[in-house]
C-alpha cells in the first residue's frame, strides 16, 4: 500500500521557505529516552503555549511528547493507544482538563505540527485549551472536560520536572518517532501563527523563524542543531535539558523541511517484523518476512544505502517492490518486485540467478533505482555489482523493499542514517549523508528531491 501523506506536512520544496536542519529521533518503547529539566521558579501557572513539530514512528502505544509532573500533580500531551492526541491535568486529587480528540493520527510519513494553548482566565471554557493540529483548530472531541476559571494547570511550578518525549524516564511512555522546533511559551496563549504558515502557493502548513518570540520565565526553544549538547536551549533563556539515553547518533536531519523516507509500519508482517530507530531498522523474526519504505517512485533516479547490522544464518533480501502483487514474502517472489540477495542472486518472479558478490553483517549495499529506463544496479561497500535489471514498469510507483530469515537486521540510510557514518556523502543537490559516493545523477529519497525529479 502507498502511505497516506494527505494528513500530515510531508515537507516541501518552496523557495524561501524557512529551513529546519535537525531532529531529534527518539527510539522507541525498548529505551528510555528523554529530555528532562527541573524548574527552578514558579511562573504563570494559567498561561502557556506548547509547540513541536513530530513525526511519528510507532502506533497503538501511550507515548508521550510533553510531561510536566511533580508531587502528585501533573500535566500531559501525548498520543495514546488508538492514535488520538490526548491532554490531561490532575492536581489536588482533581482531574482539571481532559481531551481526547476523535480524530486519530495515523500516518508514519508525515510530521505533524502540535500546538496546546492554555489560558485558564478565559471566559469560555472551551477557550482555556486550544489543540491545533497543522495550523487548523481541533474541535471534535470524544473527551471534552475543560478546567474551571483561573484552574491551576499543573504547570511552570517551582520542582517539577519538564519531560520532553518521554513521562518519568519510563520505556513504555516513551515517544517512538521524531521531534523538531519543540517550544514552550510561558505566560503566553498563543495561536498557531506564532510558529507556522500556510503557503500561499501551495496551501502546505510550514515552519517559520520562532527566535524572535517572547519565551518567557520557564519558556525555551529547543532545535537539536548541537549534536553535544541535544538538550540546549536557544531561546536565550538558558534552560538547558539533560539528555537521557540520546546521543549524536539520534541527532537527524529528517525534518519538516525535509523529510526523508523511512520504513513503513503499516506495510508489514507485523507479527514477525519489528522495527525500531525510528523506523530505520528492521529487524526480522520469521522466515521470508519484510516490508517497503514509506516513498515511492515513478519516475527520476534514487539511490540509498543499507547496512546489514546482522545477517542472520540464512539469506536477506534488498531491492524493490510495488505497493501491489507483493505479499511480503521475499523480494523478488512476485513480478514486480525486484531483489539482490546475501547469497549473490538476484530475484524476480520467484526466478533467481547469479549476481554479484556475497554480502554479510557489516556490509553496506547501495541501491541506485533508475525509474527513468526502467533499471536496477546495486553496490556492495561502495563497488558496483551492474545493473541487476533492465525492463522495470515504471507505470506503478516502486518502492524499497527488505526481506529476510529469523534474526537479520537492517539498517536503511535513505540519507539520515541511524548509524554513524566515516565519510559523509551527499548527492547532487547536497542532501544526505551516505557512507560511498552517490553515483551520479542519482538522488536520496526525500520530499524535495521528489518534488524536484519525482
Amino acid at each position: 500500500m502507498l502511505p497516506t501523506i494527505a494528513t500530515g506536512n510531508v515537507g516541501s520544496a518552496l523557495a524561501g521557505e524557512y529551513e529546519v536542519a535537525n531532529s531529534l529521533r527518539y527510539n522507541g518503547s525498548d529505551v528510555a529516552d528523554a529530555l528532562t529539566k527541573s524548574i527552578s521558579s514558579t511562573s504563570s501557572v494559567t498561561k502557556s503555549t506548547y509547540s513541536a513539530w513530530v513525526k511519528r514512528s510507532e502506533l497503538g502505544r501511550n507515548q508521550h511528547i510533553n510531561y510536566v509532573e511533580s508531587g502528585g500533580r501533573y500535566s500531559e500531551i501525548y498520543f495514546n493507544t488508538s492514535d488520538q492526541i490526548l491532554i490531561f491535568h490532575y492536581h489536588s486529587a482533581t482531574t482539571q482538563a481532559h481531551l481526547v480528540t476523535s480524530r486519530v493520527f495515523r500516518d508514519v510519513s508525515a510530521w505533524y505540527h502540535i500546538v496546546v494553548a492554555f489560558d485558564s482566565t478565559q471566559g469560555t471554557a472551551s477557550n482555556r485549551i486550544k489543540l491545533y493540529v497543522n495550523g487548523v483548530q481541533e474541535t471534535s472531541f470524544g473527551t471534552e472536560t475543560y478546567p474551571s476559571s483561573s484552574a491551576d494547570l499543573a504547570f511552570n511550578t517551582s520542582g517539577q520536572t519538564h519531560n520532553i518525549g518521554n513521562a518519568n524516564l519510563s520505556a513504555s511512555l516513551s515517544l517512538d518517532g521524531y521531534l523538531t522546533e519543540v517550544c514552550w511559551i510561558d505566560g503566553q496563549q498563543l495561536d498557531p501563527t506564532s510558529f507556522g504558515e500556510f503557503d500561499e502557493d501551495s496551501g502546505i502548513w510550514k515552519p517559520i523563524d520562532v527566535s524572535g518570540l517572547t519565551f518567557g520565565t520557564n519558556g525555551f526553544y529547543l532545535d537539536f542543531e548541537n549534536s553535544g549538547s541535544l538538550g540546549a536551549d536557544v531561546s536565550g533563556n538558558g534552560n538547558n535539558f539533560t539528555v537521557n539515553n540520546l546521543t549524536s547518533i539520534d541527532q537527524s536531519t529528517d525534518t519538516c523541511t525535509l523529510n526523508y523516507a523511512t520504513l513503513n509500519n503499516l506495510d508489514k508482517n507485523l507479527s514477525n517484523v519489528a522495527l525500531s530507530e525510528g523506523n530505520l531498522k528492521m529487524t526480522t523474526s520469521a522466515t521470508n518476512v519484510g516490508g517497503r519504505a514509506t516513498m515511492g517512485v515513478s519516475s527520476g533516479k534514487w539511490f540509498w544505502e543499507v547496512k546489514i547490522e546482522d545477517k542472520g544464518s540464512n539469506v536477506a533480501i534488498i531491492g524493490i517492490a510495488q505497493p501491489t502483487n507483493w505479499d511480503l514474502n521475499y523480494v523478488g517472489s512476485s513480478s514486480t518486485s525486484y531483489g539482490y540477495s546475501s547469497g549473490a542472486e538476484k530475484y524476480n518472479n520467484t526466478s533467481s540467478s547469479s549476481y554479484g558478490a556475497s554480502w554479510t553483517t557489516n556490509d553496506i549495499i547501495g541501491v541506485a533505482l533508475n525509474m527513468d529506463d526502467g533499471e536496477i544496479a546495486f553496490y556492495k561497500n561502495g563497488s558496483s555489482q551492474g545493473t541487476a535489471y533492465t525492463g522495470i514498469p515504471t507505470t506503478d510507483f516502486m518502492l524499497p523493499a527488505f526481506s529476510g530469515q529469523s534474526g537479520t537486521d537492517f539498517l536503511a540510510n535513505f540519507g539520515s542514517p541511524p548509524y554513524a557514518i566515516s565519510s559523509g556523502n551527499t548527492d547532487g543537490n547536497g542532501y544526505g549523508n551516505f557512507e560511498y559516493a552517490v553515483p551520479s545523477g542519482y538522488y536520496a529519497l526525500n520530499t524535495k528531491n521528489l518534488a524536484e525529479y519525482g
